[in-house]
Parts: C-alpha cells; structure tokens; sequence
C-alpha cells in the first residue's frame, strides 16, 4: 500500500487527561551521594530511577527483588499487602521456577490459539456498536474482548464474571480512602480463584487452570495449591483488567487526536507498531512499577545505589527519555526505536501477559480501523468520564460517531 503522509506531530501533551498525577512525592533534599528522593505512599522514601538505563539496569538485576516490600509496613503504593505468591511478589530463584512453568502457554505462539476466540467476540462487538443507537466504543467492544478471550483462555465459566468482575476493578484501583472494603473485594476475587483451583468450583475443559492442574508436576517441586492460586489470581485481573485498560486509552488517544486515527485507517498494517508506541507512552494506572530493594551496591546515572535501598524504577519515565527515543513526547506512528520500550518491565519480572495484550490490542486496532475508517469521538475529549487509580487508570466511556 502507497504510504501516507506523516500526520502533524501529535505529542502527549494534546491528550487531555492522559498523564497521571504522580502518587509520590519528590523530596526535595537529596539523599546520600546526591541521589534523588520521592515519598511513598507509605511514607517510606526511595530513590527514583528515571533514566532508561538505570531502571533497565534494576529491572534486570536478578539481586534486586520484590519480596522484601511486599510486607506489613513495608515501602508500596499499595495501601495493603498482597498474598507473596503472587509472580509479581515472587523473587529468584522461586520466581523462575514458576514462571518457567508458564512460558510455554503465555508465548507468542502460545496465545495465538485464542485467535478465533478474539476474531468471533471482536465481530460481537462491532455487531452491537453497528446496532447501538448511542454507541459507546468502551461498553459495547472494548470492555468485552479481554474478559472473554481470558475466560476461554483460563476455562472460567462467563456466567462467573458478573460475579467477581466488579471486585476485580475495586482491587486494581486500590484506594486508599476504604481499605476494608478494598480488602473485602480482594478476598472475594482470590477466594473465587481459590476455589476454582481446588474444584470447588466448576472449570471449563481445555482451560490453563485445568491444564495446570493436571501438569503441576512438571515444576520441580511440583506447584502447591497456593502457587496456582497466586498464578491465575495475576491472571484473572492482569489479563483482564491491565489489557482492557490500555487498549481502551490506545483508542482514547487515537479518536483524540483524528490525524492518528485516519493513518491508521489508512493503513491498518502499521497497527502493530503504533501500538508499540501507543503502549511506550501510556502507563497502566498511576504508577509504572513497584519499588524494589536493591539486592547489591548499583552504579547508576545518578551515583551508587547501596545495597538495601528502597528503589523506585519509573518505567513511565524511562520510556521518555531522550537519549533513547528521540522527541519522546511525540506520537510517532514510524518510530524505529533502538531499544524496547519498558512498559512491560524487563527480565525477571517482565509481564507474562504481554503477548496476550499485544494481540488484542492489534487486533481491534486493525478491524475498528478497517470497519470504521470515519470513527470519532461523540464528545469532547477532555469531557470524556476516568477511572482513576493506583494500577487501573482508563476512560470509562468512549461515544463515538462514523
């Protein structure tokens, strides 16, 4: 196909509402060897990685771990502890173990399995925007595609999701403001996975929980129940919730800036690298990372991080800087970068889901692009409504027009 012109530059800055309100708080003193210093949530102080190098450098220090924050009073963003099997809070070498479980399953190839599954709900979605008399992009498509594909992908039932869907939007906006009732939501999800990987609740055939059940055995000592539970609890609210909340700003971002929207229209094949830049530039909630205990001394860009420190790997800030993409802020549909964006994290703990959430992202990108080449926004954009929290952060409506 005959390529385009370039739209006029469109920079992060044109989006109303995109970037989060940082949760911590920079300290203006510096630390020791002149580090710089925000404030956790929590009240603990961290140094703030920023530059591409210094956090890819902690991101893949398999010393530097996750565990050691994930305690009562420990230094988080988050306003309670989680279980310590999820893989997020797992550290080496009990990390590896099961993720190496997983790899197989959570791989490029792995997924593309699901690909009918995601064409057939895809063809829902358009079906009920085509018909609906106000369509709303968010409620009538894009809400729907993740939790589908994961059900059929874990083998968990539809008729389940009405049940614990609405707490797993609770637990990923993690307030501050009603921990009970964060806490109670948090329960009820992990207890519904609980029972689904005990069997005390029915799962579908040909789903990973009943395959993982079975398999357990490969992982060497084999998985216990809690393992499991920790795996699919990640799942159920990652492969669900994370994807359904960046996919939904990809498309806030393209119908809010209209140039994007008619490249992509006009050529439906650059969806692939336009959502690598999309997902560069948008974080999934408020934060881009969890903090980390550096496991060993770290020379970094801005001194030496001694061991034991509370560390802050700003993942958002590093997919903008300069030195590694270029005009950082800009859109940029044919953006070549040299180096891989973060927004996935890097090395240990770099998102298993992130395969899933490429696919699907690509895919409603490139059928909405080829069914609805005049799509807009049936509204201001900076009128659009937000839901607004520490790990889900997302437009909850999108009205559009064609």
């Amino acid at each position: 196909m005959t390529t385009v012109a370039s739209p006029a530059t469109v920079t992060t800055a044109d989006i109303p509402n995109l970037d989060p309100v940082p949760t911590f708080t920079p300290i203006a003193e510096p630390g020791p060897g002149g580090l710089p210093l925000i404030q956790l949530p929590s009240g603990h102080s961290a140094v703030h990685l920023t530059r591409y190098a210094d956090v890819h450098k902690l991101l893949t220090d398999p010393t530097s771990g996750r565990t050691e924050t994930n305690v009562e009073g420990g230094p988080s963003f988050l306003p309670t502890v989680m279980p310590k099997e999820l893989l997020l809070n797992l550290d080496a070498p009990h990390h590896a173990r099961v993720r190496n479980f997983v790899t197989a399953d959570y791989s490029v190839a792995g997924v593309e399995r699901l690909r009918p599954v995601l064409d057939r709900v895809i063809d829902e979605g358009i079906a009920r925007l085509r018909a609906a008399q106000a369509p709303d992009l968010f409620a009538d498509l894009v809400d729907r595609v993740p939790v589908t594909v994961n059900c059929h992908f874990l083998g968990v039932p539809l008729e389940d999701v009405a049940y614990f869907r609405p707490s797993s939007r609770v637990v990923q906006i993690a307030s501050h403001e009603n921990v009970p009732d964060l806490v109670q939501h948090f329960y009820r999800v992990y207890g519904y996975v609980q029972e689904l990987v005990t069997g005390a609740r029915p799962v579908l055939a040909g789903g990973l929980i009943e395959k993982f059940r079975s398999e357990r055995d490969r992982a060497e000592p084999p998985l216990e129940e809690a393992e499991l539970t920790g795996l699919f609890f990640g799942s159920l609210l990652g492969a669900d919730q994370n994807i359904v909340s960046v996919l939904t700003k990809s498309l806030y971002v393209l119908l809010s800036a209209p140039a994007l929207w008619r490249r992509l229209a006009e050529e439906p094949e650059i969806a692939p690298q336009l959502a690598e830049e999309l997902i560069r530039l948008i974080p999934l909630g408020n934060i881009s990372a969890f903090p980390r205990i550096a496991g060993r001394d770290l020379e970094t860009g801005v001194g030496l991080v001694p061991k034991g420190t509370v560390v802050y790997p700003d993942a958002f800030a590093a997919n903008r800087d300069p030195e590694v993409f270029p005009d950082p802020l800009t859109i940029d549909p044919d953006r070549q970068p040299a180096k891989r964006h973060l927004q996935f994290g890097y090395g240990m703990h770099h998102c298993m889901g992130s395969a899933l959430a490429r696919m699907e992202i690509v895919a409603v990108l490139t059928r909405l692009a080829r069914e609805f080449p005049t799509l807009a926004l049936a509204t201001d954009p900076a009128s659009v409504p937000w839901d607004d929290g520490t790990v889900l952060r997302r437009p909850t409506a999108l009205p559009v027009r064609w």
